[in-house]
């Protein structure tokens, strides 16, 4: 084989592949592809310099928008996995999908990643790859290689590096989310440093009040002011990162069974799904918001496993827009430190009466509801009277 495609992203792994394709698989040459999905642009800037450095060529796809839309669909979803508010999941398939676009485009022969044995990003790159018929190739993986390894290779080849053995975190941005992982965060006890974080430094604020407008289940303004989905992840990440909101430290399940530590930020995601939760509240019917509940859970495990080609994940999105046509309104929202709490929501769908739900009201008659009560709770009281005359 001569040539293969490297999912790229500028760090310890991906540029360690580079050599690794060469010397450990006898590739003649590596192209590496570059997806933005929302990384900082020094980032973006710091990957292209370093493949058009280390590498025969480079790529840089610009696939925000297609994130954006992605993320959009996780909030009408209120998509979060055990806890955590999907996004690195989310991102891999895009990037995917872009890297076997470049792949195909260059006649290459495989195409290679460097996730790990132990993680999720290796099957969920794997399984679009192989969807479109190419050979795969992992280094870290199949040649079972540690971070220390790494970067003592790194330092062999003359190869720069981000990460230290001191400091050895393993950071994933993209607009919607960061993770943060490795070293000490590995273990469970560890209290890690404040230092790990850069979208929620912010000190001790006041409260503020924001309000945030949706239209059939996406969001579309801030405090009155129409923006497209970039420039409102992007302001609600500014607003609740001075606040500290959205931070989640939990221990995860992965796919492979696998208990592990994560850290990740995420103030627009934390803000958009809290208040998306509470508009369809206010609209969505009783039946209809268990069900979602349900399929939410479904959902978010699909993307979490990278199985979003799978006939499952399009039926569900189907029923889940089907509900967004009515979580159409605004909501207001309460920030303060660390914490965001619906305080006011109004929508023309609105399932809220007034006439009928007020202490105040006169239409509905009252005395009606003792023929349901009578009967609320029957087979519970048949039960206890069950029971008790057996013990008597």
């Amino acid at each position: 084989m001569s040539k293969v495609v490297l999912c790229y992203s500028g760090g310890l792994d991906t540029t360690v592949c580079i050599p690794l394709l060469k010397e450990r698989y006898g590739f003649a040459e590596v192209i590496t592809v570059t997806v933005d999905v929302g990384q900082p642009e020094s980032e973006v800037r710091r990957a292209e310099e370093r493949g058009k450095r280390y590498a025969d060529r480079h790529y840089t796809v610009d696939a925000k928008e297609e994130f954006v839309n992605a993320v959009f669909q996780l909030v009408k979803a209120n998509g979060d996995y055990e806890g955590y508010v999907l996004g690195t999941a989310l991102a891999r398939p895009i990037i995917a999908e872009k890297v076997a676009e470049v792949a195909k485009k260059e006649n290459a022969d495989a195409v290679a990643h460097g996730a790990t044995g132990k993680g999720n990003d290796q099957l969920r790159f794997d399984n679009i790859f192989l969807q479109h018929g190419f050979k795969v190739i992992a280094p870290m993986r199949e040649l079972n290689l540690t971070r220390e390894w790494e970067i003592e290779y790194a330092n062999e080849h003359g190869i720069d590096i981000p990460v230290t053995k001191d400091k050895p975190w393993s950071i994933d941005e993209n607009i919607w989310s960061r993770s943060i992982e490795g070293g000490k965060l590995e273990d469970p006890s560890y209290v890690p440093p404040d230092e790990i974080y850069e979208w929620t430094k912010g000190g001790k604020t006041e409260e503020e009040i924001i309000t945030i407008e949706f239209e059939k289940g996406i969001p579309v303004a801030l405090n009155g002011k129409k923006m497209n989905g970039i420039e409102l992840i992007m302001a609600l990440n500014e607003i609740g990162g001075k606040h500290r909101i959205g931070r989640t430290d939990m221990m995860e399940d992965r796919v492979l069974g696998l208990k592990a530590r994560e850290n990740y930020e995420h103030p627009a995601a934390t803000i958009l799904i809290t208040a998306h939760r509470d508009l369809e509240k206010l609209v969505l019917s009783r039946r209809e918001l268990k069900f979602k509940r349900f399929v939410e859970e479904e959902w978010a495990e699909l993307v979490y496993y990278g199985l979003v080609n799978d006939p499952l994940f399009h039926a569900l999105n189907a029923f889940i827009d089907k509900t967004q046509e009515r979580v159409t309104g605004w909501v207001k929202l309460k920030l303060g430190d660390g914490y965001v709490m619906p305080v006011a929501r109004d929508s023309e769908y609105s399932l809220y009466d007034e006439e009928l739900t007020s202490f105040d009201s006169i239409v509905v008659d009252q005395s009606l509801a003792e023929g349901f009560s009578m009967f609320h709770g029957l087979q519970g009281r048949v039960f206890y009277r069950v029971v008790k005359n057996r013990r008597n």
